[in-house]
C-alpha cells in the first residue's frame, strides 16, 4: 500500500527544513572569489563520487537520452522536483563532466553544516530581496558563458515521489531567453520494481529547445514555458506506480 500525503493546493511546501525562514546575509556573494573557486574545485570530485554512489546504487537511477547534452555547453535544464537528496545529486550525473549550478531556496543554506557546503558544490540561492536579483542574474550569466549548465526546478516546492507534473509559473523562463541559451528538460519518472519496495527511477532528457527570433521576449518566455511543461507532462505519463499517493484535503 502506498503512503498517503495530504495537501491543500499544488503550491504547498510539504518539506520544511529546521531553518525554513533562513535569509541570506546582506553581503551574500553569488559570484566566487579566488578562495571559494579553489574550495569549489576540491569539493566537486567528492560530491561527484557520492552522487554516483547514491544515484546509481541507492536510488537506482537510469538516464535516457543523456547523449543530447554531450556536446552542449552553457544551457538550462528544467526538471520536476520529486527527490529530497536526488534532486541535489542527480544533476551531477546527468551533466557530467560539466559541473551544474542549481537554483534553490535560501532555506537550504540554513541546514546545519551542509548548508555552508552547498554554495561551493553549486547551489545558487534565489534572493528574497528583489534588489539582489541582478546579482543572481549576473552569476547565472557568468556560469552560462563558462559553459556550465544551470538547473532549475520550476515547481519550486519538493513533493517526494510525486508522479504528476504541477503547474508552475513562467518567472524562471526569462533566464534562457535573456541569455539566448538552449533549454533541455529532465523529467523524473517512476516504475514498479520487481525486487525493491521503492520504484525504479528513470530520468528522460528532451531538447534542445531555443527561442524563436521572430517572437518578442514575452512571447518567447510563454513559448519556452509551454514547451517545458508539455514535455514534462508527456514524459510523466510513463510512470506506472506510486510510492506516495497524494490526496487533496476535503
Amino acid at each position: 500500500m502506498p503512503k498517503i500525503q495530504y495537501y491543500q493546493n499544488l503550491e504547498d511546501n510539504l518539506i520544511e527544513t529546521k531553518n525554513q525562514n533562513y535569509e541570506l546575509k546582506n553581503n551574500y556573494q553569488w559570484l566566487p572569489n579566488a578562495f571559494s573557486k579553489i574550495l569549489s574545485y576540491l569539493i566537486y570530485i567528492p560530491v561527484l563520487i557520492f552522487a554516483l554512489i547514491y544515484s546509481k546504487l541507492i536510488l537506482r537511477v537510469k538516464i535516457k537520452n543523456k547523449h543530447l547534452l554531450k556536446k552542449q555547453k552553457g544551457y538550462y535544464i528544467y526538471s520536476n522536483h520529486t527527490q529530497i537528496l536526488g534532486d541535489v545529486l542527480n544533476p551531477f550525473i546527468i551533466n557530467f563532466p560539466k559541473k551544474p549550478y542549481i537554483l534553490c531556496s535560501p532555506a537550504n543554506l540554513g541546514i546545519p553544516i551542509l548548508g555552508k557546503i552547498l554554495p561551493l558544490a553549486g547551489a545558487l540561492p534565489i534572493p528574497s530581496k528583489i534588489h539582489d536579483l541582478p546579482k543572481l542574474k549576473t552569476a547565472i550569466n557568468y556560469y552560462i558563458k563558462k559553459g556550465n549548465p544551470i538547473v532549475i526546478y520550476p515547481e519550486a516546492h519538493l513533493w517526494p515521489w510525486y508522479t504528476k507534473i504541477r503547474k508552475f509559473p513562467k518567472s524562471s523562463f526569462h533566464f534562457p531567453i535573456l541569455d539566448n541559451a538552449l533549454v533541455f528538460v529532465a523529467t523524473t519518472t517512476y516504475s514498479k520494481s520487481k525486487i525493491f519496495k521503492k520504484p525504479n527511477i528513470t530520468i528522460y532528457i528532451d531538447g534542445p529547445f531555443k527561442k524563436n527570433p521572430n517572437l518578442t521576449k514575452k512571447e518567447n518566455i510563454n513559448l519556452m514555458h509551454d514547451l517545458v511543461y508539455n514535455t514534462m507532462l508527456k514524459r510523466s505519463k510513463l510512470s506506472n506506480c506510486e510510492y506516495i499517493t497524494y490526496k487533496k484535503k476535503d
